[in-house]
Formats: structure tokens, C-alpha cells, sequence
């Protein structure tokens, strides 16, 4: 059996690096001209981030052993379903300031940039806490429970871009034009910068991925505080998101039931911190089958229910 290999910093920058590389090509090669993201191109991504991920916890279940390797794949499930909610929101916020399909994919490779490094930050920040203050795994814990419960009883999210605090903490330090320039994020007003709605968008997109990472990050230090594997998982999960993103905005009501799925998977990631100490503690094995298992019955229910919805309207019933 080969030595478990230690993760150093040079690891860390590796991945870094090769992570910016894959983006600069993304952005400077594949769509440097802005185009729509037709259906089998973002499919055809998905499937890429997918693969990438898998070779990756390969790599880790070769060199870090396989326990490692079951708790990254537990947390990119995890984090890439709780990122379907943000799909939705995503979406909305699209469709609220009519952007064009042409110009999305700009608007996500730049918010998922910034994503990274808000995740980065709250990461290093959660395992801080959990490593000097053991407890604090019991508080958010709590708070995941509490949340999967919360949103299985909330009501769909709706997009209030007037009521947004950092949207109006920008509108009052810079101009904002009344209309796109393009794909660019800025443009001149009176021989000043300014914003343009696109500017605006990106913002908005940012401060809502922080809103889901609040509920996601304890998550997955539910499954692991190793900081590696954490960020990777995180990694791995946001850049699918992007592509994801074309793959499921316009079908996102076919899974009705997505959301009591996440709410469930929420609340089981809490009651798992919770029992971390007890006889009842839930295993790597078993937190991967029941997350993967609640997500998947969640999406099978989704469309089941379409198809019998399809079939009464066409008996006219």
C-alpha cells in the first residue's frame, strides 16, 4: 500500500493555479466572443466539471486513501445540489433585469471567481472556529437543522433587488447607465465611470451566492474539517454550477420536490454534527448513501410528477 502523501502548500498552489488556468483558457479561448450557451455546449461542460471532479477524488483515494477521497465526493454532491437553489435565484435575477442569454455566461464566470474567494475565506474561517472553539460544530449543527426545517416550509424565493443592501450601498458611490453596454461592466457618463445593469447583476449574484455559502459551508464541515478537501469539493462544485447553470434554468419546474430534498439533506447534515460524539454517529459511508439517495428520490419524484401532470392535461382532466 502506498504512503499516504501529506498535503503541503505547494498542493494548495497547484491546484490554485491549475483552477485560474482552466478559467483564463474558459474565458480567453472557448467564449471570448459573448454567445448564447445552447443546451448540448453547457451539457457538454457539465460533463467535463463532472469527469475532472471524479479523476480528482480518484487521485485522492490513490494518494490520500479512500476515506478521503468518500469525503470529497460526499461534499461535492452536497454542495452541488444545495447550489441548485441558487440556481433558481440566479435565474430570477436574469430574467428581472432582461439579461440576454449572450451576456450570462460573462456575469457567472466573474461571479463564480468571486465566489471562490469568499468560500476561501468563510472555509479557513469555519475550521478556524471549529478547531478553537470544539462547540461551535454543535452550533452549526443547530443551525443547519433549524434551516433544512425552515426551508421546508418557506415559500419560493422572489428577487427584490430595490431592498438589497449592498445594490444600494453601490448605486450611492457610483453612476449606474439605464442601459447595456454590451457584455462590458462599465461605461462613461458625462466623461465619468459608471456601472451598467450588468455591473449590477454581478453584484447581486455575489451577495446571494455569500447568502447560500452561510447554509453550505456548515454543511459540508459537517462531513469534513479537513481544509483540503473542503475547498476542492467547494471548487469543483462552483465551477460546474456555472455550466450547470444553462443545463437547468429552464427546466428548473420539473423538480418540485428538489427543495424538500435539500431541506431534508440540510437537517440530516445538522443531526450528523449533533451525534458526531455519540453512540449514534452516521458514517462516511452512510452520509454519502443517504445524501445521494435523498437528492436522487427527490429528482425521480420531481419528474414522475411532471409526467403524470403531462399525461392529465393531455386527457384534458
Amino acid at each position: 500500500m502506498l504512503a499516504i502523501v501529506e498535503i503541503s502548500a505547494w498542493h494548495w498552489v497547484g491546484f490554485i493555479v491549475a483552477i485560474l488556468f482552466f478559467l483564463a483558457l474558459d474565458l480567453g479561448v472557448f467564449h471570448r466572443h459573448a454567445h448564447v450557451i445552447k443546451f448540448k455546449e453547457a451539457l457538454g461542460w457539465t460533463a467535463i466539471w463532472f469527469t475532472l471532479s471524479m479523476l480528482f477524488a480518484a487521485g485522492l483515494a490513490k494518494w490520500r486513501g479512500a476515506e478521503e477521497a468518500k469525503y470529497f465526493v460526499t461534499g461535492y454532491i452536497l454542495e452541488l445540489s444545495l447550489s441548485m437553489d441558487n440556481v433558481f435565484v440566479i435565474a430570477l435575477i436574469f430574467g428581472y433585469f432582461r439579461i440576454p442569454l449572450a451576456y450570462q455566461h460573462r456575469v457567472l464566470f466573474w461571479g463564480i471567481l468571486g465566489a471562490l474567494i469568499m468560500r476561501g475565506l468563510m472555509i479557513w474561517l469555519g475550521i478556524e472556529l471549529i478547531n478553537r472553539f470544539h462547540w461551535m460544530i454543535y452550533v452549526f449543527g443547530a443551525f443547519l437543522l433549524l434551516t433544512g426545517i425552515k426551508m421546508l416550509f418557506s415559500k419560493e424565493e422572489e428577487v427584490h433587488p430595490e431592498k438589497n443592501p449592498v445594490i444600494r450601498l453601490t448605486q450611492r458611490f457610483f453612476p449606474v447607465s439605464h442601459s447595456l453596454e454590451g457584455q462590458k461592466f462599465t461605461t462613461q457618463i458625462n466623461g465619468k465611470v459608471a456601472l451598467t445593469p450588468l455591473a449590477l447583476v454581478l453584484v447581486m449574484v455575489e451577495t446571494t451566492d455569500l447568502i447560500f455559502a452561510i447554509d453550505s459551508i456548515p454543511a459540508i464541515l459537517g462531513v469534513t474539517q479537513e481544509p483540503f478537501i473542503v475547498f476542492t469539493s467547494n471548487v469543483f462544485a462552483i465551477l460546474g454550477l456555472r455550466s450547470l447553470y444553462f443545463v437547468l434554468a429552464n427546466a428548473l419546474d420539473y423538480f418540485r420536490y428538489l427543495k424538500i430534498g435539500l431541506s431534508l439533506v440540510l437537517a440530516f447534515i445538522g443531526a450528523k454534527m449533533l451525534l458526531h460524539r455519540t453512540s449514534f454517529k452516521i458514517s462516511t459511508d452512510a452520509a454519502l448513501l443517504i445524501v445521494a439517495g435523498v437528492i436522487i428520490i427527490s429528482v425521480i419524484a420531481s419528474l414522475i410528477a411532471r409526467q403524470f401532470e403531462h399525461r392529465r392535461q393531455a386527457n384534458g382532466e
